[in-house]
């Protein structure tokens, strides 16, 4: 059993490393829809979209990112300028506190809401690497309906 899990971590980990050339296109990405970064440590109220990868990353990883992105920029531009929803792209070698705060050790997209000091956490990462190579439409209707009903669960609670 242990020779199958480490068979399948070295294949995820070599299928993760064949987007190295798409570097360029992420670091694009990057500019065209940053987001204020929260400093680890800081829990505000709202909605946050936690995007996790690794240094290296597969096309799927890629097109999660990317995705991600296209869904808060095209659909929820005034809720990131007023503060109640932010994104963060986090790569977990480089924050460690977040990716163990929420038991992350591999590429993951979270959706959290905080209110108060309590935090519902949303883990569509299975729902991404199943739809956002093979179905992007749906993916992306379905990250843009989560987030509206997050962020519509924290208005109520205003």
């Amino acid at each position: 059993m242990q020779r199958v899990f480490i068979i399948l971590l070295a294949a995820l980990a070599a299928a993760c490393g064949q987007a190295a050339d798409n570097r360029a296109d992420n670091r694009a990405a990057d500019k065209a829809t940053e987001t204020e970064a929260v400093s680890p440590g800081t829990q505000a109220d709202g909605v946050e979209v936690l995007s996790f990868h690794a240094k290296r990353r597969c096309a799927t990883c890629v097109a999660i990112e990317k995705l991600t992105r296209e869904v808060v920029a095209e659909n929820f531009a005034p809720q990131v300028a007023d503060g109640k929803l932010r994104l963060r792209v986090i790569d977990i070698s480089e924050d460690e506190a977040t990716a163990e705060r929420y038991e992350v050790t591999w590429s993951s997209l979270l959706l959290c809401r905080r209110d108060g000091g309590s935090e519902q956490v949303n883990d569509l990462t299975r729902f991404a690497f199943a739809k956002a190579r093979t179905a992007p439409d749906e993916f992306k209707q379905r990250l843009k309906d989560e987030i509206e009903e997050m962020l519509t669960d924290s208005e109520s609670k205003e």
